[in-house]
């Protein structure tokens, strides 16, 4: 008797959906187990936190607000992953594109017109991502250097560069000694919706229909899911792998950046201590359990949110503290990787015997 894997042919929607439902729920049930340890009822604790995520108007907006970043992110983390491209860098090209958009909102507005002001800042915001992200791309097709590690390396260079500026080089004088640069003009704002959600949220919506269209009804799309697949069918097939590289590695990081962009100019209206708190990092989570589908990253990011928001009503009503989130964030992503397995292979049990081979699946 023993366990064989074998390689499925294919697999449907629905199955996709019940591998991501399956890991969602296992990943719920091994935190229900941690809850149970340390004493807490974890049927009491889920409904404590979906009421803490989405019980009142008040934190169905808290927890759009961290969805945001979050959408963004997992956006250009999902482009790239489709091109096969491991963007680790996320949050360095979140926080270059919240330096950027800073950099354009406090020294421009002196002699930029008011009515582009909030425009350049947008865009100073994508090309700040985009050109971090780039450089990537530019040591792994010149340089041969692994993407992981120098995207994984220069978001510590990113997250540095702006505790030097906020603590130091761009320092309010009139900030009573907290570290943050002075507030920008109120023409550099981005518009609120409800509360403190802005219209970054909108931006995420816009990007997730532009990277859907790309993908599904374009030939650069077709191209990435093709390099995605196996990069050395794409060079076979006279697909410019090289420049395609560095296109996704721009439009990733510059959609990043508008994360950035939108933290700045749009939560705190200013550069401060707090920007790089691991958006980036979960955009990775994000993307996996939205399969690096734009309509299931939007959810995920949501989804995520919403972790993260109602941990915070745990913390308040039962004194468990707020990491918990982090440990359901992993043990989704966890039994995501595990669901990929049962997704492209069939456990097969084979029982043999002198007289007769069983199969059973």
């Amino acid at each position: 008797m023993k366990l064989t894997l074998e390689r499925r042919q294919g697999y449907g929607q629905w199955t996709l959906l019940l591998t991501i439902l399956g890991a969602v729920l296992v990943a719920l049930a091994f935190g229900a187990l941690l809850l149970m340890i340390v004493g807490v009822n974890p049927l009491e604790a889920y409904r404590l936190m979906v009421i803490g995520a989405f019980g009142s108007d008040f934190a169905i907006v808290d927890t759009l607000v961290k969805a945001s970043p979050l959408m963004l992110t997992g956006l250009g983390v999902s482009l790239a992953l489709r091109a096969n491209i491991w963007n680790i860098g996320a949050e360095g090209q979140l926080v270059m594109g919240g330096f950027a958009a800073a950099g354009v909102a406090l020294f421009w507005s002196a002699w930029l017109p008011e009515p582009l002001l909030l425009p350049a800042v947008i865009l100073a915001g994508f090309v700040g991502g985009a050109l971090w992200g780039l450089i990537p791309a530019l040591l792994k097709i010149f340089g041969g250097v692994n993407e992981i590690v120098s995207t994984l390396m220069l978001n510590y260079v990113a997250v540095l560069w702006i505790e030097y500026l906020f603590f130091d080089a761009w320092r309010d004088p009139r900030g009573f000694g907290f570290p943050g640069t002075a507030e920008f003009p109120r023409e550099a704002w981005l518009p609120r919706l409800t509360g403190q959600l802005h219209i970054g949220i909108i931006f995420a919506l816009i990007v997730a229909v532009l990277i859907w269209f790309i993908l599904n009804r374009t030939t650069f799309g077709y191209e990435i899911r093709v390099q995605g697949k196996s990069p050395l069918s794409a060079r076979y097939a006279g697909i410019n792998v090289m420049r395609n590289m560095m296109l996704v590695m721009f439009l990733s990081g510059g959609i990043a950046g508008l994360a950035g962009m939108g933290e700045v100019a749009g939560i705190s209206h200013r550069m401060q201590n707090g920007l790089a708190v691991g958006y980036g990092f979960t955009a990775l989570i994000v993307a996996f359990l939205g399969r690096l589908s734009p309509p299931g990253v939007i959810v995920a990011a949501v989804f995520v949110a919403g972790l993260s928001v109602g941990s915070e009503q745990l913390q308040l009503s039962m004194n468990l503290p707020a990491s918990f989130a982090l440990i359901l964030q992993g043990a989704v992503l966890l039994c995501i990787a595990a669901g990929d397995l049962f997704l492209r292979y069939r456990v097969r049990l084979i029982l043999r015997s002198p007289s007769q081979q069983m199969v059973a699946e």
